[in-house]
């Protein structure tokens, strides 16, 4: 008889000690959240070089937090990775300066960033002159 007690008193304290346990465990996981609603974000800021994985703050009356963040590689570091463009087709080349131009008219603007609305891109025209006898063979000589 006092055996039994024994092991029924030990299989209680197992279980309460492993519910605590539980509890502690899922308070930690918990995250801790923000009353505060009015969050100002700065740029991405890459971890090296001028792209790739990297961090950007925030901050809210007192509070601050970091947030991972990317730079695409070959994004166009001119107009920030936080500006989103639609971009229309290239233009013609223009004989004079020797580059073609489109504009962009803003999409998207992430974190509260600071962008234009209309963008203009140029880039160098192609000195390739492209041919229109693409898979055909010169004639035969007989």
């Amino acid at each position: 008889m006092q055996v039994r007690g024994l092991l029924l008193l030990l299989v209680l304290i197992l279980v309460a000690a492993t519910t605590q346990a539980g509890k502690n465990k899922k308070e930690k996981v918990k995250k801790e959240g923000s009353e505060c609603e009015d969050w100002r974000w700065g740029p991405c800021v890459p971890n090296s070089k001028d792209c790739g994985l990297g961090y950007r703050e925030g901050t809210c009356k007192e509070e601050s937090k970091k947030l991972k963040c990317k730079i695409p590689c070959n994004w166009k570091k001119k107009f920030g990775a936080d500006c989103k463009y639609k971009f229309e087709s290239w233009g013609g080349c223009s004989a004079q300066t020797g580059v073609k131009t489109r504009s962009g008219i803003l999409k998207k603007a992430l974190y509260n960033a600071q962008c234009e609305e209309i963008v203009y891109v140029t880039k160098p025209c192609s000195s390739k002159i492209k041919s229109k006898s693409k898979g055909q063979s010169p004639p035969l000589l007989s």
